[in-house]
């Protein structure tokens, strides 16, 4: 009898630690503070909702949550059944997290006598403790520690889809802690996990090709299949942070190994790293797959409603018979049919016919097209030579006459007479190309060679050739603001009588 009750005793202190993490929930019942209307408020109830509160915040990865954030929680969730404002709740969401999280700093503690060790112990636990904060709005935010965690998940049942999601905050803990032999054990709890994840999208995938029969069941599945992809990319996101922290502590223990302890906790940690690795690896498959099942499954299915819908439908009984068995009015007719008729085709003529190819006989009966020649770059270059030539004799043709007899002219003058007479020639780009070439070129002298037909100042010099031989253009100092456009230098123009007497 003695052996058989041996193990009552056993795990006495852990057993009651457990216990303990109830205690801060009653020492919250025994609280008295009432509403406004003089009703008493349920901490108890608060309690535990703030524990649920920080859990779920845990879980969609959000690492910024404070008292404020708690009160206005527990004030859209009140919804009339207290009388308090946001400030009271700010002041129960206060209460409450001292409570599980004492002011000073300690602890939660509890003292209780050993059955197993026959000694007076203490067992401390925290089920809240501070995380980050912001200096520049003073706010201080929490998250559930280890023993919080153990409350959470002895106080409420999950479903098996958020199990994965558990197993990574605890392996994360197992972690921090060196707790290596325990992670490895959770690695292979997540294992099967993500097996029983795989499962189920596998069942989901087939019961969207079998079973969506109605608009109805294609928004349930595809709700439900959002919410998996959702789930699993959050786990994958938690996926990388574990690797990057395994990394890390790996990186650390390879540079500290002086004893036979650090070289097994590095062997544990090596493990874990492969080990988490192929889990990680199945995981992303899953992710992949999900995607998959949300592009193209639900894509498949929605066609299949489509084509399903279309089979089924009776044309005879839903349109033929509507019209045969009663008169219908003709507009209502009219809209009955008008779905199944095709849509309205006409030919008509295009003015842009003008512009294709046309057909064109000769007189004997052969065909020829006839389109636009196109110019090559040499006839290309030719056109604009002649354009530039025109304009340059247009523009020494005016010099000429402003010239009045004389054999010099300045630049500056020559602008001075056009402004006078209100020409548009100063506010042209080509006047002023036309003093820059002719100043490169100067000295220019008419000569009768084959290509003078190429020169570009061949009308320039026909203006003058019957007394002149040469145009020499020679630049001054001034620098002229014709124009907000234009800016030139002045120069002078001179003609020139060579040792002939012209051409």
């Amino acid at each position: 009898m003695d052996t058989q009750l041996k193990g009552i005793t056993e795990n006495y202190r852990e057993r009651m630690q457990r216990l303990a993490l109830f205690d801060p929930l009653y020492r919250l019942e025994n609280k008295r503070e009432k509403d406004e209307n003089n009703k008493q408020i349920d901490y108890f109830g608060y309690g535990l909702l703030s524990l649920l509160f920080f859990f779920e915040n845990m879980l969609i990865r959000n690492k910024k949550t404070s008292i404020q954030d708690l009160a206005e929680y527990l004030y859209r969730l009140n919804q009339g059944e207290y009388a308090l404002s946001l400030e009271g709740f700010e002041k129960v969401a206060r209460n409450v997290v001292e409570t599980f999280r004492p002011p000073g700093g300690k602890r939660n503690d509890k003292k209780f006598y050993n059955w197993e060790t026959r000694e007076h112990e203490a067992v401390h636990y925290s089920i809240l403790k501070a995380d980050r904060a912001d200096i520049h709005t003073n706010t201080q935010y929490y998250k559930l520690d280890e023993q919080g965690l153990e409350l959470v998940f002895a106080t409420k049942e999950y479903f098996t889809e958020f199990q994965l999601s558990i197993n990574q905050l605890v392996l994360r803990k197992q972690l921090e802690k060196g707790e290596f032999v325990g992670a490895l054990r959770q690695i292979d709890e997540m294992h099967i996990d993500v097996e029983s994840l795989r499962n189920r999208i596998t069942v989901v995938k087939h019961e969207i090709q079998r079973n969506i029969i109605s608009d109805e069941t294609y928004e349930r599945y595809k709700q439900m299949v959002d919410d998996i992809n959702t789930r699993l990319t959050r786990e994958n996101e938690e996926f990388s942070e574990l690797h990057s922290f395994v990394k890390e502590t790996r990186n650390r223990l390879a540079y500290d190994m002086n004893s036979e302890k650090d070289r097994k906790a590095y062997e544990f940690i090596l493990q874990i790293d492969r080990e988490l690795g192929e889990v990680h690896h199945i995981h992303t498959m899953l992710l992949k797959e999900s995607i998959e099942l949300k592009t193209t499954a639900l894509h498949a299915a929605q066609e299949a409603l489509y084509y399903v819908g279309i089979d089924s439908f009776n044309f005879k009984q839903e349109i033929t018979a509507a019209l045969v068995s009663k008169p219908l009015p003709l507009v209502s007719s009219k809209q009955l049919i008008e779905p199944f008729l095709s849509i309205e085709q006409s030919e008509t003529w295009s003015p842009f016919v003008i512009f294709s190819e046309q057909r064109i006989e000769t007189q004997d009966g052969g065909e020829r097209m006839t389109d636009f020649d196109d110019l090559s770059d040499e006839a290309l270059q030719e056109l604009e030579n002649a354009i530039i030539r025109k304009q340059f004799g247009e523009i020494m043709n005016l010099v000429v006459k402003l010239m009045q007899g004389k054999d010099e002219i300045t630049l500056k003058e020559v602008v001075e007479r056009i402004d006078d007479e209100d020409s548009d020639w100063l506010d042209k780009k080509i006047f002023y190309q036309f003093w820059y070439v002719m100043h490169q070129r100067s000295p220019i002298t008419y000569e009768k060679t084959e290509d003078r037909n190429e020169s570009l100042f061949e009308e320039v010099l026909a203006l003058v050739k019957n007394k002149y031989s040469t145009i020499e253009v020679e630049e001054l100092q001034e620098i002229m603001t014709v124009t907000k456009r234009f800016s030139i230098q002045n120069m002078i123009l001179r003609l020139k009588v060579g040792e002939e007497d012209g051409l």
